[in-house]
């Protein structure tokens, strides 16, 4: 099962994913996503990703391309070591804007800190 959790920040969305990214899935990510219109950008946490497969990564192209043709930002964010070696392999890690926590918006030190908070996914 994969769960989606939704933080705001401004016109920033993060939605924080939790367990596994694979097929029969992955509806409940693309809901939570196409649902996002008023965003600026878009960053998808991965930290609590156990499991990806081929197919949940072509949903993350899909969603890639999608918020790039709408004008809106899309970023991976927090990327566990099993996800980023998965990315490595199939070179997609080159495809994807993918931000450390700390990187992820050039704004004032008591905002980042503040989306920090909104982005831990609990």
């Amino acid at each position: 099962m994969l769960g989606v959790t939704i933080s705001t920040h401004e016109n920033v969305v993060i939605l924080c994913l939790r367990g596994k990214i694979v097929i029969g899935k992955t509806g409940i990510l693309r809901k939570v996503f196409e649902a996002q219109t008023k965003s600026c950008v878009i960053m998808l946490d991965l930290s609590r990703v156990t499991a990806i497969d081929a197919h949940g990564l072509g949903v993350l192209l899909e969603l890639r391309q999608h918020a790039e043709s709408t004008g809106i930002e899309f970023r991976l964010m927090n990327v566990t070591k099993l996800v980023g070696r998965v990315l490595e392999i199939t070179r997609l890690n080159s495809v994807f804007n993918i931000a450390a926590e700390a990187e992820f918006l050039p704004a004032p030190a008591t905002q980042v800190s503040s989306l920090r908070r909104l982005s831990a996914c609990a």
